[in-house]
């Protein structure tokens, strides 16, 4: 699930399942300037952070080619945990939508800051945001973010995402245990649903060497894995040259009465 694209590079023996950053940066701005009409941009990230720093500036870009303007772009050290001065400026630039691509802990941190400081415009965050205990932590100031991910248990455009969803409950509600291992709930999150696919890849990886001389070797799975194509529960896996899938779709979710409903499938409206 990491989503940096450096993570791949000059590695052979490296696959993921999930999209990019460069794709989710622009994911996030399509449907901020494309889908819901927003001109200005305010962004907020953390120095030094290599998924906080890429996904800002890939957000930028894309908001900025679709037409848009930024107009306040802040960041903030690690560990830091006053965010006032920061919102104040967002506040004051005018911003109608605020990018936040952040940890878990700095999203507990900078919502009830942000409802505190006054801060009406919309938030949108990434794929991190997806958890639980930002909502429980933040409680009514998480309310109407919006973020990138990549599934939804409310999917059921194909079989296979009902049936994974179905059985991935079953198992959680099996257990007390699983459940407190699952954030106190059955929810099945999307890292959940890529775990299966990059286990279902192996799984596709070692049938085609079924009767192959040597089948074990680390060369001939990695090979074997260069031309996997199957129907995942995530979407359809294949990969390119890095080892990275090819996604096309992200789903967006938002914090409604403190929990995840479904946004819609979005696009990166600046691909042509």
């Amino acid at each position: 699930s990491c989503t940096n694209p450096q993570v791949t590079l000059g590695n052979d023996f490296y696959f993921r399942t999930c999209f990019l950053d460069p794709f989710q940066g622009t994911v996030m701005a399509s449907y901020a300037a494309v889908d819901q009409g927003y001109k200005t941009a305010a962004v907020i990230s953390q120095n030094g952070d290599d998924y906080s720093t890429g996904l800002a500036a890939y957000f930028k870009q894309a908001f900025e080619s679709l037409g848009g303007t930024i107009v306040a772009d802040e960041t903030y050290q690690t560990n830091e945990s006053d965010f006032n001065a920061i919102l104040t400026s967002v506040k004051e630039s005018g911003a109608e939508v605020v990018f936040i691509p952040s940890s878990i802990a700095t999203a507990t941190l900078i919502l009830p800051q942000a409802q505190a400081n006054g801060v009406t415009a919309q938030i949108i965050a990434s794929d991190t945001w997806e958890n639980e205990s930002i909502v429980m932590a933040a409680g009514s100031a998480a309310e109407g973010v919006v973020f990138s991910t990549f599934f939804d248990e409310n999917d059921e455009s194909t079989p296979l995402a009902k049936d994974f969803v179905n059985g991935f409950k079953a198992y959680l509600n099996s257990d007390p245990q699983n459940i407190t291992l699952n954030g106190g709930s059955d929810g099945v999150a999307a890292v959940s649903a890529l775990g299966y696919d990059a286990y279902m890849s192996m799984i596709e990886a070692l049938k085609a060497l079924d009767g192959v001389e040597g089948d074990l070797t680390s060369v001939n799975v990695r090979d074997a894995l260069v031309n996997v194509n199957f129907d995942g529960v995530t979407g359809s896996i294949t990969f390119d040259e890095n080892g990275d899938a090819n996604k096309d779709a992200a789903y967006l979710k938002q914090v409604v009465d403190g929990k995840f409903a479904f946004v819609k499938k979005q696009l990166d409206e600046t691909a042509e």
